[in-house]
């Protein structure tokens, strides 16, 4: 049904998108136990100590990320800052984030907020894409959440590309987006600190659509955060489609929700999905920590 409020036509009843999982048939699993939270992204995963996994429990956990893009692990409280850069140090080299502030080591991103700080992750975005390689994926540790509040919600960007209109998937083809820190990170520096990073990591420019270098899967590649602009359209017209890319990324048919505890563990792929985490707990403390792992060169 279609009906027409002011100068927009609106229709009502079942979106037309086909939601699509990947390619491959679901993976078999003998050294974890995986269990979807959706259909398509999410899993809680079982029998699995983040401190001391076994060679065969890693090789099926690279399987499932791929799978299932985001994992999360309960109950692994025990888990030191250090056993925790161990554990992310299995998918490659690890990133030192230069503008966040570390833990214990220098690959330890920690996220302390409460009343003198509050939440500012509160916005869809994929990790640090202001850089040539963004992070191929993040392990984020719960150390202490408040008692409601302060979920992260995960969104498919493959599912958020398939389920685009044919029209726009045709403008899109071949486009890059400007990637940038400053509107984000720049905004707290000084005119000298800012100029000095920007020196240091200038603009980036990404695909609209990059292709997953391990699935093949065709994935939607703009972020709220750190995309400033489509690279050689008109600025009107560029605004409008980012826009419209944008809004695909909130749509509920495409996401995953976590509800922390301590010592709850969530590692997901960096270029497979973007990330929301929710600062609805003001003035209650929650604190996180974060290492994540040097990507690729998105293409």
């Amino acid at each position: 049904m279609q009906v027409t409020i002011g100068d927009h036509d609106i229709e009502f009843g079942p979106k037309r998108m086909r939601l699509t999982a990947d390619d491959a048939p679901p993976a078999t699993y003998h050294h974890i136990g995986v269990r979807p939270v959706t259909p398509f992204i999410g899993a809680d995963v079982e029998g699995v100590d983040l401190a001391a996994p076994s060679p065969e429990q890693i090789s099926e956990l690279k399987t499932a990320l791929l799978e299932r893009k985001v994992l999360f692990f309960r109950d692994q409280q025990h888990v030191t800052a250090h056993q925790h850069r161990d554990f992310a140090a299995h998918w490659g080299d690890l990133e030192v984030h230069p503008l966040l502030d570390q833990g214990e080591i220098p690959e330890v991103v920690r996220f302390d907020r409460g009343q003198d700080n509050p939440g500012m992750e509160n916005i869809w975005h994929v990790d640090v894409t202001w850089q040539d390689r963004p992070p191929m994926g993040s392990v984020l540790r719960a150390i202490q959440v408040p008692d409601a509040g302060g979920d992260t919600l995960w969104s498919d960007m493959g599912n958020a590309y398939d389920a685009l209109p044919d029209e726009i998937k045709e403008r899109i083809d071949g486009l890059t987006a400007t990637h940038d820190f400053t509107p984000s990170f720049g905004r707290s520096m000084s005119p000298d600190k800012l100029a000095e990073m920007q020196k240091r990591y200038p603009p980036q420019h990404h695909p609209v659509v990059r292709t997953h270098p391990e699935t093949g899967r065709r994935l939607l590649f703009v972020n709220s955060l750190f995309t400033t602009g489509i690279d050689g359209m008109d600025p009107v017209e560029g605004r409008e489609l980012l826009r419209r890319l944008l809004d695909q990324v909130k749509m509920p048919d495409f996401q995953a929700r976590l509800r922390w505890a301590p010592g709850t563990v969530a590692f997901w792929d960096n270029r497979a999905t973007q990330h929301y985490a929710c600062s609805d707990y003001f003035p209650h403390r929650r604190v996180m920590e974060r290492v994540a792992i040097v990507g690729d060169v998105p293409a």
